[in-house]
C-alpha cells in the first residue's frame, strides 16, 4: 500500500521496487551492552535502530530500511521483537517512532508481501501488520511519532497508533490512508483507529477517495497534532515527551486503556477471521492484477 501521490512528492521513491525484491532475512534485534557513563543501550537491526536512554526512561526508534521503510514481513517483525524489549523493560516510560530516510516516514505496507505470494505468505505478513498494530495501538509506553517525511497508507496507520504526532511542515509531504486508489480497501481496525482520531464523517471520506493530505490539511481534521520545521521534529517529540512523563503512569495508562480497549478488543476477538478476509481478497486475480498494474508503472517511472 505504498501509493502513487506518496511517489509524486519524491521521484526517488521508484527505487521502491529493487529495495523491496533484495529484502533479506535477519534474526532479531540484538541488545548492544549499556554504557554505563551515558546511562544509554542501543538495539539494531538491518531495519531498525532503537537508542534508549535510561536517564530519561525514553527510547528514540528509527527505521532505516532505505529507501522508504515499506513494512515488510520481516521490517514488522523486527519493530514487533524490539517494542516487546522495551515493553519488557520497567524504566521505559516513552518511545518516540521516526524515520532515518530522508523525505518519508515510512510509504506503507510492502507490495511484494502480497503480489504474487502463496496463501501461506500473505497469512504470516498480515498475522505481523497485525501485531505491530495491538503492540503499537495497546502499548504502556507513551508513544509519540515524529513524522518527518510523507507518510500514506500503512505509514499513517503506524502514527495513528501513537499517543501524539508532530509532523514536519512540508508541504510536499502527505498522510493518510489512500488504499482506494490501489483498489485495496482499508480493513475495519484501519477504519476504526482513524475514526478515533478524526472522527467518523472525515474518515468516511478520506477512506472511500483515498485522500492524502499535506501537513497543514492534517493538522486541521486532527490527523496530526502539531507542525513544526522539518529540522525541529525530533527536538519537539522530545521536548513533548517531558510533558507527558509528567503524568503519573497508572493512571494515564489506565485512560490510555480505557479509551482504546473497544477497538483492540474488537480486532483481538476478529484476528482469524480478518485474516482471512484478507487472504480472500488480496490474492483475487482481479487484486492481484491491480497489484501487478502498480508495480509496472514503478519500473517504468524507474526506467
Amino acid at each position: 500500500m505504498a501509493l502513487r501521490a506518496c511517489l509524486r512528492t519524491k521521484p526517488g521513491l521508484t527505487g521502491l521496487l529493487s529495495q523491496l525484491s533484495s529484502c533479506s532475512s535477519h534474526g532479531a534485534a540484538h541488545m548492544s551492552p549499556a554504557l554505563v557513563a551515558q546511562r544509554r543501550s542501543s538495539s539494531t537491526s538491518q531495519k531498525i535502530k532503537v537508542d534508549f536512554d535510561q536517564s530519561t526512561g525514553v527510547a528514540v526508534m528509527r527505521m532505516q530500511s532505505p529507501p522508504v521503510n515499506s513494512l515488510s514481513l520481516e521490517f514488522l517483525t523486527d519493530v514487533c521483537i524490539a517494542l516487546e524489549k522495551l515493553e519488557m523493560d520497567k524504566s521505559c516510560r516513552g518511545l518516540i517512532v521516526t524515520s532515518s530516510q530522508p523525505k518519508v516516514f515510512s510509504a506503507g505496507l510492502n507490495i511484494l508481501d502480497m503480489y504474487g505470494k502463496s496463501p501461506e505468505h500473505c497469512v504470516e505478513f498480515w498475522k505481523a501488520v497485525q501485531e505491530m498494530w495491538l503492540k503499537f495501538y495497546g502499548s504502556n509506553m507513551i508513544t509519540i511519532a515524529a513524522v518527518n517525511g510523507s507518510s500514506p497508507a500503512g505509514g499513517c496507520l503506524l502514527s495513528m497508533t501513537c499517543d501524539y504526532r508532530i509532523m514536519a511542515d512540508n508541504p510536499r509531504y502527505s498522510i493518510g490512508l489512500n488504499e482506494t486508489q490501489l483498489g485495496i480497501v482499508a480493513p475495519f481496525w484501519f477504519k476504526d483507529t482513524m475514526i478515533n482520531t478524526v472522527g467518523h464523517r472525515t474518515t468516511e471520506m478520506a477512506l472511500q477517495l483515498g485522500l492524502l493530505y499535506s501537513p497543514a490539511e492534517a493538522l486541521k481534521i486532527g490527523l496530526v497534532d502539531q507542525l513544526v520545521p522539518e529540522d525541529q521534529v525530533l527536538t519537539t517529540a522530545t521536548e513533548t515527551m517531558t510533558k507527558w512523563l509528567a503524568i503519573p503512569d497508572h493512571a494515564r495508562q489506565l485512560t490510555k486503556s480505557m479509551m482504546r480497549k473497544p477497538t483492540i478488543d474488537k480486532l483481538t476477538s476478529n484476528r482469524e477471521a480478518d485474516v482471512n478476509n484478507f487472504v480472500k481478497f488480496i490474492t483475487k486475480d482481479s487484486i492481484q492484477k491491480s497489484l501487478g498494474m502498480y508495480l509496472e508503472m514503478l519500473k517504468r517511472r524507474k526506467a
